[in-house]
């Protein structure tokens, strides 16, 4: 009976000491520092935008899977007004609602790159994850922002990449 109390006390404790794994990608404080405003601006115009992204792809067979780090990139590529990032929502390969990146838009200055980074040990996404991007430009003159993804895994000698990019919903 005390042999097996101890063990019991020895688990719990070892259980109690694990780590929260923190993930990186989640930093509410540098979305807070972009937020801005959209009241008053009644003329802008609104978009969507598909990514596709692969926190975990097949390799060798349906049964192995092999984690990759995603860099997914919010580019403003136009050369003189800003892009309103109104929201950037994670799903997982089956369409359920992973995270919301931040809660109020964002601005993107001319030419600027903001990042969303999901560790490789985030798996969550799994082999089919999905980025819905809203967004808002003042103009049709103005372009429309790019997302683009670029997923990685470095294992021993070997490394593996390969990069999505966005596509404009039309709805």
């Amino acid at each position: 009976m005390r042999s097996s109390f101890i063990i019991l006390w020895v688990f719990l404790v070892l259980c109690a000491c694990t780590e929260t794994k923190k993930i990186s990608s989640v930093n509410s404080e540098s979305w807070k520092q972009r937020s801005v405003s959209l009241e008053g601006k009644d003329s802008l115009l609104y978009g969507k935008t598909y990514l596709p992204v692969y926190s975990e792809i097949y390799s060798f067979s349906e049964s192995q899977t092999t984690f990759l780090t995603v860099t997914v990139s919010l580019r403003n590529i136009d050369m003189d007004s800003p892009v309103y990032i109104t929201s950037a929502d994670y799903y997982d390969t089956h369409g359920d609602l992973i995270r919301n990146y931040f809660k109020e838009p964002i601005a993107l200055n001319p030419i600027e790159t903001v990042e969303i980074i999901i560790d490789e040990e985030d798996d969550l996404g799994g082999v089919g994850g999905n980025f819905i991007f809203e967004w808002a430009i003042d103009d049709d003159a103005v372009n429309e922002p790019l997302f683009e993804a670029v997923m990685i895994s470095m294992k021993g000698q070997q490394g593996l990449s390969f990069t999505t990019q966005g596509r404009k919903l039309k709805k």
